[in-house]
């Protein structure tokens, strides 16, 4: 077992509600008709979502609607319904228990909208690739229609939307800061993360006759809230990383390893603007209560966080501490006169209870209702396999640790076989290739923490950075024991290894990289080294361009000796915190040193309560403790800016050429520019001088030495570029062991979020989001 931390109840421990005798249903309905066929009068639960129906266990919906189905209730699955009126929220009738809205396996804006806030016309969600069938912030438009069908009924939110907007956080589409999902959808309850636990918690208590206003402590859960939880001590979050206090640590990076710790830290005198909050005593000494349990964290309000990106930037810091399951407190933060109150996370699943849920009788098709309509995120992943969840990199701009957690929780080699058999079995245009066998991450599986206590109390953002913890597990052997069973069963001819490989794991067992090498790819392997500067590295924490190095030595020699061409192709983002103009050339110069040329590049999407997304915000470091000297994070701001950062990565397309030679001379590189193979750009053409002169004829300014340039472009007086948010340069051109990134967003849908989705990059796929 990779997880030490364990539920106190099963998950298919609940003796099955009434209606199980009827079985299960070859799709969930979305029909009255299909009701009737099934001998339903009603649904129990219905399940709105903002995606197609696919019965396929990477969907959400269809997860949850089979794990709800294998407890005896009738689920119903409105999938993207017209939410201009209520009409659509009613044709399956009233639901007996509640309302289940998602925005789908994807947040809805980042859906909608690429990382320049560009309307896509497309969605891969959607049969024939269609755009506009789901609303902007379609939790809050969804549960607000229910609420409107059927007055009374209770609502649940969850899913990615939901997941990482459970707290007041920064929203980059309205540039401001907007208070919880809860508030503005108006829903009952809200899930956060893997919800299985509280999904079949909840759901059982309320057939059981509970009102959901009772349902205060479930974990997993964020409800609103008068005032605290009686029985629960406060500690004011001030006390525990206090603003203005500057900060004794000298790494950045450094955290408290155990949660004990904590107490004394939670017992300190609070900072004097903090509301005094009254802490009473333990019960009883000999209890010996650990010092998280019946505890909540009081965050900043609001109203406080929404104009002060100091106390923004803290409150990020101390929410992103309290995601361990093991240790973590509750956390309650005040939007007017009431509050958010957000539960400690739900306890991972083990690993019989992972196979259960992927053991449930999947169509692993879309419903027929779609007929012959092509839905690209099922063609995407109709021949690939999750083997696990969560993610333990902590990469800043990632929301998998947000939503899934650090903790690996793995399904049994079994299980995935049989999964492996049933594709090449049932699923139609099964060719003998498993596209894909892996998660957020290709080689996390069963991967552990060595320690229990340690795992149990753990703190840290992240265990592999800046150096992997000597408590965390590297042996990749259950990972090559299951490559090799995989690829001998009868019928499969090839498995691919398609998810990101975090590639600094990867080299602490080379025999892993020899195994993937050798039979794992297809003549090109996609990683995610993400940038070669310090500046941005740091701000990703993700190992950088020397981890890199040696894994392409070790992946060369492999291919070399199985008498294979095979390549790497890097990922790499523009525009992330922490990066200057002087990083994108730096990484630009290195793209031409090795011959790269890149069609696929990104600008960094600032997804709702990612760290990254923090530091674009407030432009302060909140990966150590936010305080008056906090170090000012440059980031590239403004259409202009990104553009430009954008560019470098393409410096060989002649669209960017003129962009670039205006921001090398203003750095001072015009030895860059040239026709020699020293050169990044050519200098300008005969046509392009032409071109100019007949601008500033019509009326436009001729760029010339005396024009005036953005300020984005502006020289600085030490040479070097400034640009939006360039507050403070960062020297390019080291290659330390720090990190390397890459924008995430998304989530593998519904209340579950089996993984978390790769979006606003490259050709938007709807592909598990990486951690690589």
């Amino acid at each position: 077992m990779q997880a030490t931390i364990k539920a106190d109840r099963s998950l298919f421990s609940y003796p099955k509600y009434w209606p199980h005798c009827l079985g299960t249903a070859p799709f969930l309905p979305m029909s009255k008709e299909e009701m009737d066929a099934l001998g339903w009068d009603s649904c129990d639960v219905i399940l709105v979502t903002g995606d197609a129906y696919v019965d396929h266990p990477s969907f959400g919906m269809a997860v949850i609607g089979r794990v709800l189905e294998a407890h005896g209730f009738r689920v119903g699955i409105i999938a993207q319904p017209d939410w201009k009126s209520k009409d659509d929220f009613m044709k399956l009738g009233k639901p007996n228990l509640y309302f289940g809205v998602t925005a789908g396996n994807m947040d809805s804006m980042i859906n909608r909208y690429t990382s320049d806030k560009k309307l896509r016309h497309d969605d891969a969600y959607t049969p024939g690739n269609v755009g506009g069938k789901r609303p902007d912030r379609a939790v809050t438009v969804y549960a607000q229609r229910c609420r409107e069908a059927f007055k009374g009924v209770p609502v649940i939110a969850g899913g990615i939307e939901a997941s990482l907007r459970r707290i007041a956080h920064y929203d980059y589409w309205s540039e401001k800061v907007r208070r919880s999902v809860l508030f503005d959808s108006k829903a009952d309850m809200l899930f956060f993360g893997n919800a299985e636990r509280p999904l079949v918690e909840v759901t059982h208590r309320l057939a059981a006759g509970e009102n959901i206003a009772d349902m205060r402590d479930i974990r997993g859960t964020a409800i609103i809230v008068k005032e605290a939880l009686p029985e629960w001590q406060g500690v004011d979050s001030t006390s525990l990383d206090r603003p203005g206090k500057i900060d004794p640590i000298p790494s950045p990076y450094i955290m408290e390893p155990e949660c004990d710790s904590e107490e004394k830290d939670s017992k300190s005198s609070e900072a004097p603007d903090a509301a005094p909050i009254v802490i009473q005593p333990p019960q009883k000494e000999k209890e010996k209560r650990k010092p998280w349990e019946n505890v909540y964290v009081k965050l900043p309000a609001y109203e406080t966080v929404k104009d002060n990106k100091m106390l923004y930037a803290h409150t990020s810091r101390i929410l992103h501490q309290e995601t361990n399951p093991g240790c973590a407190r509750a956390l309650m933060q005040r939007h007017g006169d009431r509050h958010i109150w957000i539960n400690p996370p739900a306890m991972p699943l083990e690993t019989e209870e992972m196979d259960a849920v992927f053991d449930l009788p999947y169509q692993r098709i879309p419903h027929p209702v779609y007929g012959d309509a092509k839905i690209p995120a099922y063609d995407m992943i109709r021949f690939s396999i999750n083997i696990m969840r969560g993610c333990y990199g902590g990469c800043t701009f990632c929301s998998i640790t947000e939503h899934e957690g650090r903790i690996i929780q793995s399904r049994s080699e079994d299980s995935i076989i049989r999964e492996i058999e049933q594709i090449r079995d049932t699923v139609p245009g099964f060719t003998g290739v498993i596209s894909d066998l892996g998660g957020p991450t290709a080689n996390m599986y069963r991967l552990r923490c060595k320690s229990p206590k340690a795992e149990a109390t753990c703190r840290r953002p992240s265990c592999v950075y800046p150096s992997i913890c000597a408590h965390m597990d590297t042996d990749h052997k259950p990972t090559i024991d299951l490559y090799r069973r995989a690829r001998n069963l009868p019928g499969i001819k090839k498995i691919l290894i398609a998810s990101g490989v975090r590639y600094d794991l990867a080299i602490e067992d080379p025999e892993y990289v020899k195994e993937l090498a050798l039979h794992h790819v297809g003549g090109y392997l996609k990683i995610a080294p993400e940038h070669t500067e310090d500046g941005p590295l740091s701000k990703m924490m993700k190992p950088g361009m020397g981890t890199y190095d040696r894994f392409k030595e070790l992946f060369d020699k492999y291919s070399e000796e199985a008498g294979k061409k095979q390549y790497l192709i890097p990922y790499f983002i523009a525009s992330h915190p922490g990066t200057t103009d002087e990083d994108m050339l730096s990484l630009a110069i290195w793209l031409k040193e090795n011959k790269f040329k890149l069609d696929q590049v990104q600008n960094f999407y600032p997804s709702p309560m990612a760290t990254a997304t923090t530091m674009y915000h407030t432009e302060v470091n909140s990966l150590r403790k936010v305080t008056k000297d906090s170090e000012e994070v440059p980031s590239a701001k403004g259409e202009i800016h990104r553009r430009l950062h954008k560019a470098m990565l393409r410096y060989h397309d002649p669209k960017n050429f003129a962009q670039i030679r205006k921001a090398l001379v203003n750095m001072g590189r015009e030895d860059l520019i040239g026709r020699g193979p020293q050169h990044l750009v050519p200098p300008e053409t005969a046509d392009e001088k032409r071109q100019k002169a007949q601008r500033g004829r019509k009326g436009e300014r001729a760029l010339t030495k005396h024009t005036g340039l953005p300020p984005s472009f502006q020289r600085k007086s030490n040479g070097k570029s400034g640009g939006k948010g360039n507050t403070q340069n960062t020297k390019s051109g080291g290659r330390q062991e720090q990190s390397s990134g890459s924008n995430r967003s998304g989530g593998k849908g519904g209340f579950n979020g089996n993984q978390a989705v790769n979006v606003g990059n490259k050709s938007n796929r709807p592909k598990a989001q990486r951690s690589k």
